[in-house]
């Protein structure tokens, strides 16, 4: 299956929005299903580094490790589920627009599964996310340009 990819342009520059995106810990500000966010480790946020996603998909909790395995800001990252019946696969990029005052930001996600990951991927991860991601971009987008 092809990955799930929508973008949204932001009021900000893009050094404001990747360093926005980029903190796991502001995920649960601006993604309706993330709970909560755990770091693996005391290290700075950078390649190699981990973090334990605790995400609300209908009436159950799944908890999911997910690690930086590309980082170039203010451009682009990707992170990678390791581990779970689910795993996610984002890719975030961030393109400059209006001489660098503005921003485009494209994510694009996509599932690999394992055991009963196979059945729920297709059946409720997939639509889950096609339903949630727009407006999660939409949530950030007035976030980060100071909207209610």
């Amino acid at each position: 299956m092809s990955a799930i990819k929508e973008s949204v342009d932001i009021a900000r520059r893009p050094e404001d929005v990747f360093s926005y995106v980029t903190d796991p810990s502001h995920l649960p500000e601006w993604q309706e299903s993330a709970v909560s966010v755990r770091p693996v480790g005391d290290a700075p946020l950078g390649v190699g580094s981990r973090v334990v996603v605790t995400r609300r998909i209908g009436r159950r909790e799944m908890a999911m490790t997910m690690e930086v395995t590309e980082m170039d800001q203010p451009r682009s990252w990707r992170a990678d589920g390791v581990d779970g019946p689910v795993r996610a696969h984002l890719r975030g990029t961030i393109e400059p627009l209006a001489d660098g005052e503005r921003s485009r930001l494209t994510m694009s996600l996509d599932f690999e599964s394992h055991g009963m990951g196979k059945l729920l991927v297709p059946l409720v991860i997939r639509p889950h996310v096609r339903k949630e991601m727009p407006e999660d971009e939409l949530t950030l987008k007035r976030l980060l340009e100071g909207g209610a």
